[in-house]
């Protein structure tokens, strides 16, 4: 996907956001995420989407921990939480395609991994927000949720804060059906987990599905579509595979 992709989508996801979290209120609870009620969740996205901004607006080239969590509620919270999201697409989309900043994942530039990083933030919070409200959410496109996967396997889980580890190597395949060249073999042992956009060799679980169903399962938002093999390392997956803010 293009940089512009990226923004677009994370502008689109950001507005239905808050149009979901305003539907629910800020106290309904949040499904997918048990301990949250909606105004957690515009609080932690709301941040986010400022802590992004403020590296690239600024050209920050270390890291920078992010400002504390407004005291606000309502529809007070709501309008802080547009204004900001709004100020991360325009900034996004300003900034100079050979920005430097620092950013949270290797990509080809610091303007890619915002741009990237910040869709996908913003797409599953928007799922979080509509689970609160309730009724029909909003689609999520193939292409997108592929790329999502592959930011998940290869990106995060390759730090070494990935805890998805087991004490004997084992092979764990993640498979969109309905995606051309949509497949991943995750090798599991003591180290972080390594994986390759590929389906060689045997697996021992095998996890699969339409890729947004897989997109969300992954971030542990939906069950797993299908799971072939030893569900252990589902389990392990759905157990330890949590990215939590630090």
């Amino acid at each position: 996907m293009e940089i512009v992709d990226f923004i677009n989508t994370l502008d689109r996801e950001g507005r239905l956001l808050a149009t979901a979290a305003a539907e629910a209120g800020t106290g309904a609870k949040v499904p997918t995420c048990p301990d949250w009620q909606v105004r957690d969740l515009l609080r932690h996205t709301g941040m986010v989407h400022r802590w992004a901004t403020a590296f690239v607006a600024e050209a920050r080239t270390s890291y920078r921990p992010a400002e504390e969590l407004p005291d606000l509620d309502g529809d007070e919270l709501v309008a802080w939480y547009r204004e900001g999201h709004r100020r991360l697409v325009d900034t996004l989309s300003a900034a100079p395609p050979d920005v430097q900043c620092w950013q949270v994942l290797p990509a080809p530039s610091s303007l890619a991994g915002w741009a990237r990083r910040q869709a996908h933030e913003t797409t599953v919070h928007r799922v979080d927000a509509e689970a609160a409200r309730g009724g029909t959410s909003a689609e999520i496109a193939p292409d997108f949720a592929v790329d999502g996967i592959d930011e998940l396997l290869r990106a995060f889980h390759a730090r070494r804060k990935s805890a998805v580890r087991t004490e004997e190597p084992r092979v764990l395949r993640v498979r969109a059906t309905d995606a051309d060249d949509a497949v991943w073999t995750v090798r599991l042992s003591a180290e972080p987990p390594v994986t390759e956009r590929d389906d060689a060799g045997a697996a021992d679980c095998e996890i699969g599905g339409p890729a947004d169903r897989l997109y969300l399962s992954l971030w542990n938002r939906l069950p797993f579509p299908e799971v072939g093999g030893d569900s252990a390392l589902a389990d392990l997956w759905r157990e330890k595979s949590g990215i939590v803010w630090s």
